[in-house]
């Protein structure tokens, strides 16, 4: 009970001032004045007794009169606009300036201290902080931290500093942290991608701050992402939400887990000396799991035990495949219907009926694929060899097909399937080697359309002719074709010579002096 109560319970007993003081051992004057109150009130006593504590303790205590001052009802008039001021950076407005300006306007007001004070109370009432509940598994906040860490390089002996990317999970607080070398986007999505496998799922929404890695225009309402961001998210399911511009508060538990980092982690490498970035990264892992299953100073449990036990089941999958980086051109499909990636001095094949067509790439590490009109007609394993061709046969026109699968084999197979002769005759051609490949080619070509042309019967008697006589060219089966030879009966037109032992043999052409 509040002495103020206990004042008026003797007071309803009919008990005297001097009586009250020594009982309830208060001064006397402030158990006069207290009574003093009560008989200006003109309430009864059990009226106020009835009272809650808080309550009444206001109806004798009114406050600071300094809030009765002139001097503040001035000065309240005055503070939505130097408030408002003050949080205008463009201004460059400082309290001191702020403060001269009043008293050149009003000689009698506050001097600076109490000008500060009220106007630091007006600034924590119009910017109120709000208290936020998370769901498991829903955001993922994201930043870097202010202070760099750095290795030795063993070739060089050079200092290398290198940024540290901090992710934690705001329902959890579990943390990630890792060194990288920059805040380029290469760095930024290969940090979240193993952040993503270390938790071994994904969650709804990452939060990131305003790094033109993640954001390419900020704004309030509708910032533009960044469009590999965009490409990560799709490919994990998350989405991309960045923080206002100069409003550390919209991701404040992952400010606060910098600077549990800075304690945890920092601190305790400060002594260490590293060589190279993946013992760096090490020795972060070491100390950041450290902290994650150190208990919470109000919680009876870990950052890691609550991930764990609440979280980690409610992410989503990992997809099958890792992310990689993305890259859009737009091409022209050149005459020989293919495209010609600069970056990698390499050429790609598209369907022929697309040649002279703008087309869309998207190529990654590792894949090369080609859009038209919002459909994907082409897909190639991407190759870094200079002015070569990657070739589908499929993409090429009937003729150039012709020409690719042009071989022995292949003629043998055309000339079979049309007459049984014509096999025989192509496959005698071919077992001749005096001949380029590219001449035995085009007698197959001539002769497949000497076939086409010709009365079957009389084309088999040709092909009969050609193999009896021993002449397997285009120009004979031709010839016999034209001078009507296949009407005339057949006698071969080759006669070994007889055997007799009056023959030179090479023996005596290599000889360098002539012996008869």
């Amino acid at each position: 009970m509040s002495q103020i109560k206990q004042v008026l319970q003797l007071k309803k007993a009919g008990k005297g001032i001097k009586t009250i003081v020594r009982e309830l051992d208060m001064n006397r004057n402030t158990v006069k004045a207290y009574l003093r109150k009560v008989a200006l009130m003109k309430e009864d006593i059990n009226t106020l007794l009835r009272l809650d504590d808080p309550v009444l303790e206001a109806r004798f205590h009114a406050g600071n009169p300094a809030y009765l001052d002139m001097r503040f009802e001035d000065l309240k008039t005055r503070l939505d606009k130097i408030v408002r001021d003050l949080g205008n950076k463009k201004n460059h407005l400082t309290k001191h300036l702020a403060w001269e300006e009043y008293i050149q306007e009003y000689p009698l007001g506050y001097r600076y201290s109490q000008f500060c004070y009220h106007v630091g109370q007006h600034q924590n009432a119009v910017r109120p902080s709000m208290v936020l509940w998370h769901v498991a598994g829903e955001k993922l906040l994201v930043d870097f931290a202010g202070d760099k860490i750095s290795y030795v390089d063993t070739q060089s002996g050079e200092i290398i500093w290198c940024q540290v990317f901090v992710a934690t999970l705001a329902y959890s607080d579990y943390s990630f942290a890792m060194a990288v070398r920059s805040q380029s986007i290469d760095d930024f999505t290969y940090a979240l991608s193993c952040c993503l496998n270390y938790l071994g799922g994904v969650p709804q929404v990452v939060v990131s701050d305003n790094l033109k890695a993640s954001v390419i225009r900020p704004s309030r309402y509708e910032p533009a992402i960044n469009r590999v961001m965009e490409d990560m998210g799709n490919h994990y399911g998350f989405t991309v939400t960045p923080a206002r511009v100069y409003k550390p508060r919209d991701k404040a538990l992952v400010e606060n887990q910098v600077r549990l980092i800075y304690n945890r982690v920092y601190a305790k490498l400060r002594n260490c000396e590293f060589h190279s970035l993946e013992s760096l990264n090490h020795a972060i892992a070491a100390k950041n799991r450290e902290h994650t299953q150190t208990r919470m100073q109000q919680h009876p449990f870990s950052r890691e035990e609550r991930f764990l036990a609440d979280e980690k089941q409610c992410l989503n999958p990992l997809p099958e495949t890792a992310f990689e980086k993305k890259y859009y051109k737009t091409l022209k499909v050149a005459k020989n219907n293919h495209i010609y990636l600069s970056c990698d001095k390499h050429y790609y094949s598209v369907p022929f009926a697309y040649t002279g067509s703008m087309v869309e790439v998207i190529y990654t590490r590792s894949m090369v694929r080609i859009y038209a009109k919002g459909e994907k007609i082409a897909t190639h394993p991407r190759a870094y060899s200079p002015g070569k061709y990657s070739t589908e046969k499929t993409h090429l026109c009937s003729h150039h097909k012709h020409y690719l699968d042009r071989s022995p084999e292949y003629y043998i197979k055309q000339a079979t399937g049309k007459t049984e002769l014509l096999g025989q005759l192509v496959g005698k051609l071919f077992e001749q080697t005096e001949r380029h490949p590219e001449q035995l080619y085009r007698s197959c070509d001539g002769l497949l359309q000497l076939q086409r042309k010709t009365d079957k019967d009389t084309f088999d008697r040709a092909c009969t002719i050609a193999i009896e006589s021993g002449c397997f060219t285009y120009s004979f089966v031709r010839n016999v074709i034209e001078n009507n030879m296949t009407k005339q009966p057949s006698q071969s037109a080759y006669k070994p010579l007889p055997e007799h032992e009056n023959i030179r043999g090479k023996e005596y052409y290599e000889q360098l002096t002539m012996k008869f």
